[in-house]
């Protein structure tokens, strides 16, 4: 378990900058927010240790890799017991065509946002994830939403 940590002002300062490019030189975000590089670098490090920086990873643009179909789609559980949405997020987390996916309260169960490079595939993505498991309501009681243009997308969370 992560050491648990407040982020102070400084922190907030940092995780603003880090989370625009996580690439930013450390000695440039140390004169941004009026800190040491070496201050920095082990505020960074603490944040990473507590958990409240989870990883660095690149943004990949999706049409740059022909992933041209992007689907937002509502699912629905047969119940709602622990142990059935227990099985549906390791599923859903699995799976890598699932860019994103949201347990939910109203109308469903679950919202997940899929990536495809064409029809086919995301058929067989919707298939192999909803169809053919038998804690997924029947196939034809989801909704899916295909995206048409991508306005914005991105993981950068706005730190008071």
């Amino acid at each position: 378990m992560p050491d648990m940590r407040t982020p102070d002002p400084f922190d907030r300062a940092i995780l603003r900058i880090i989370q625009r490019d996580n690439r930013t030189p450390q000695r440039a975000i140390a004169q941004a927010v009026n800190l040491s590089t070496a201050a920095v670098q082990r505020r960074i490090a603490a944040m990473e240790k507590a958990g409240i920086v989870a990883r660095n990873a690149a943004i990949v643009d999706p049409d740059a890799v022909d992933l041209d179909i992007t689907a937002i789609v509502e699912v629905h559980l047969t119940d709602e017991r622990s142990a059935t949405v227990d099985r549906a997020k390791a599923l859903f987390r699995a799976d890598p065509a699932v860019q994103q996916c949201y347990y939910v309260t109203g109308g469903c169960s679950f919202i997940l946002l899929i990536v495809s490079p064409d029809m086919r595939h995301y058929d067989a993505t919707t298939r192999r994830l909803l169809s053919d498991t038998d804690f997924v309501a029947s196939f034809h009681s989801f909704h899916s939403f295909l995206a048409l243009d991508r306005v914005k997308a991105g993981m950068e969370l706005v730190i008071p």
